[in-house]
């Protein structure tokens, strides 16, 4: 990352902060009130194109470490109490992954929490680009890993800054979730290659006997014309928080980027979460049913998942739905 990136950054990034206002006012039909700090889509945007800039964030790289320092150094700027689980991971090949789990807490001591993940690391190969070429390329991954950690880091950044949400908030950004058996490989394909840092958080959480109420990952947030059905694990573990999320969205006048529509059955790190940790949790994840690359669209696994498809409507969409839904609750 050069000094002058870095430096056109902190400008984008300090004009953004400064917009922070608190929405009280009502939606237009008058039905619901907009609760929460205002979420600035354009600091989220320059998150994602921070994380970007060291390069793929493949695992076992420098630009993988370097970025993970900076979210960790990130979410303690804005006054978060940040812990890391440090391991080394098998990948489905036996490849020695080593992993970090970054777990940044607002009002770590609060009984009541609400978990929010993401994952940050970067998919190895292209392995779904059109150009056979580019297969085994890494991803820069600005949508399929870098937008989620964006909207989490905003996110963290208002909720700090205000510093009036009365439950607990953990923002996790799990490790190695994308080193899954690439297309090309003729190993088989179970499904157990693929969320691998968040299958150890599952299983050996950053603190004894963690729980939350509920939880939300936030996969390949950051598209453009991105919508996001609800999703089959998620209505099979948590259709109560499916059902939250989508009226909040409504709430917030982002329905049309929520349909109230089925989506097909996806192996993310919420699968763990649910099934291991216990957490009703479900995943904010784009369908594109008509797109003939991918379901998950037409940049997905592609040296195409760069900033220059990233919309800052649809991490603005997101992010003020995550608001919304976090400022709805009750302590």
């Amino acid at each position: 990352m050069t000094k002058t990136t870095l430096f056109a950054m902190l400008l984008l990034l300090c004009a953004a902060c400064g917009n922070s206002k608190k929405q009280q006012q009502h939606a237009t039909d008058g039905a619901a009130r907009l609760v929460g700090p205002a979420f600035s889509a354009d600091s989220a945007y320059a998150y994602c194109a921070a994380q970007c800039a060291f390069g793929p964030r493949t695992m076992n790289s420098a630009a993988h470490d370097s970025c993970g320092r900076w979210i960790e150094r990130t979410f303690r700027r804005f006054g978060m109490d940040v812990q890391t689980q440090r391991v080394t991971l098998r990948g489905y090949d036996g490849t020695p992954l080593r992993a970090t789990n970054i777990i940044a807490s607002y009002r770590p001591e609060a009984a009541e929490r609400i978990l929010l993940c993401a994952h940050w690391d970067s998919r190895p190969w292209a392995d779904n680009d059109p150009d056979s070429a580019n297969w085994r390329k890494p991803v820069m991954a600005a949508n399929d890993g870098a937008s989620g950690v964006a909207v989490l880091l905003e996110l963290a950044r208002i909720i700090g800054a205000q510093d009036s949400l009365a439950l607990g908030v953990d923002f996790v950004c799990f490790d190695a979730e994308d080193w899954g058996v690439p297309q090309w490989s003729d190993h088989p394909d179970d499904g157990n290659s693929w969320a691998l840092g968040a299958t150890h958080w599952a299983e050996n959480p950053h603190r004894e006997g963690y729980t939350a109420r509920f939880g939300i990952l936030l996969d390949m947030v950051g598209g453009r014309g991105a919508r996001f059905y609800q999703e089959g694990v998620s209505m099979q573990y948590a259709p109560e928080v499916v059902e939250k999320v989508w009226a909040a969205a409504s709430a917030v006048g982002h329905g049309s980027y929520f349909p109230a529509a089925a989506g097909g059955m996806v192996t993310d790190d919420h699968v763990p979460v649910n099934e291991k940790a216990g957490i009703p949790t479900i995943d904010i994840i784009p369908y594109h049913p008509d797109c003939a690359e991918s379901s998950f669209g037409p940049t997905w696994h592609t040296v195409a998942d760069n900033m220059d498809n990233i919309d800052r409507n649809t991490l603005g969409a997101v992010g003020r739905t995550v608001v919304q839904v976090l400022f709805s609750e009750q302590p």
